[in-house]
């Protein structure tokens, strides 16, 4: 079992000159948990990834992997780690089992038989060369070298590039696996359907600032969504006006729609008096729109 936090920055910061791509950075991604980073292209994902894998160097700040210093025992950490860069590149001649063959002999050998079940379920084909496989065949390579080992931490960095949707859900259900099993995933994407599913928390990046660490379902919870309720009799909206959280009310006799903002536990209770309701539809607003409500509110801030 492992305790260490799967990685732990404290005050990371990059700067390129006067460009500040990553600001005094204080994260925590957990043992056993799929950690969800998200930011449009720009924001910082890709040199959060590249500094705390002692690829470029912080301007300022540590980070620490499963317990050990970035820099100072970054061998050992790779012995333990599954990595997809975003910009992944193979050898074009080899072919993805002569790739695979190449990355396992690197870590001391592999369970050959775990890594047909990964090419199984990825609909991989590992017999062509990389330089002929599309773009999409060859990020299926790209995820099994950081899969077959069993590492004890996945950093990914948009791994889904080019996967087509039914790979893309076997994928996240390997990703979930390997939190079952007590390991950890740090996803780096901008594909907000794909983290919605997968991840326990998410952090949202801005401009190099760590904006938001959350649960998924505590944003979903606290998030806006359109709620419906039908009566057996009409109503009026000043029923629901008044009542905290409820916006936009809209009353069409026997039924009401309204955007509610909070626990819908509360809104349940607030309305419990009136015993007319046959029935309560709500459409949950989905990681995309909490995504861009944070946007906005770092912008209105500003």
């Amino acid at each position: 079992m492992i305790h260490d936090p799967a990685i732990e920055t404290t005050g990371l910061t990059k700067h390129y000159g006067d460009v500040e791509a990553l600001v005094a950075l204080d994260l925590e991604v957990r043992a056993g948990e799929v950690f969800g980073f998200l930011g449009p292209n720009g924001a910082g994902k890709t040199t959060t990834i590249r500094t705390i894998l002692d690829e470029i160097f912080p301007t300022a700040g540590s980070a620490r992997i499963l317990g050990m210093d970035t820099h100072a025992q970054s061998v050992a950490i790779r012995r333990r780690i599954g990595y997809v860069p975003g910009d992944l590149s193979m050898y074009p001649n080899l072919t993805g089992r002569d790739t695979l063959t190449y990355f396992a002999n690197l870590r001391g050998g592999v369970d050959w038989d775990y890594v047909g079940d990964l090419a199984d379920r990825l609909a991989a084909d590992l017999d062509k060369k990389v330089g002929d496989l599309s773009s999409g065949n060859r990020q299926k390579v790209g995820l099994i070298q950081a899969f077959m080992s069993k590492p004890d931490l996945l950093v990914m960095d948009e791994p889904s590039s080019g996967l087509d949707p039914l790979v893309q859900r076997e994928f996240q259900a390997m990703m979930r696996e390997v939190a079952a099993e007590g390991r950890s995933v740090f996803l780096s994407s901008h594909t907000l359907s794909e983290v919605q599913r997968v991840a326990d928390r998410v952090g949202i990046i801005r401009t190099g600032h760590l904006i938001a660490v959350e649960a998924v379902a505590e944003l979903r919870a606290r998030s806006k969504r359109r709620i419906e309720f039908q009566f057996g009799s009409p109503v009026e909206a000043s029923l629901f006006e008044g009542i905290d959280g409820v916006t936009d009310v809209q009353a069409l006799r026997r039924r009401v729609m309204l955007s509610y903002e909070g626990h819908i536990g509360a809104l349940l209770h607030a309305v419990a008096g009136h015993n007319d309701i046959v029935d309560v539809t709500t459409h949950e607003a989905d990681l995309e729109e909490i995504f861009l409500t944070y946007y906005r509110d770092e912008e209105e801030t500003a």
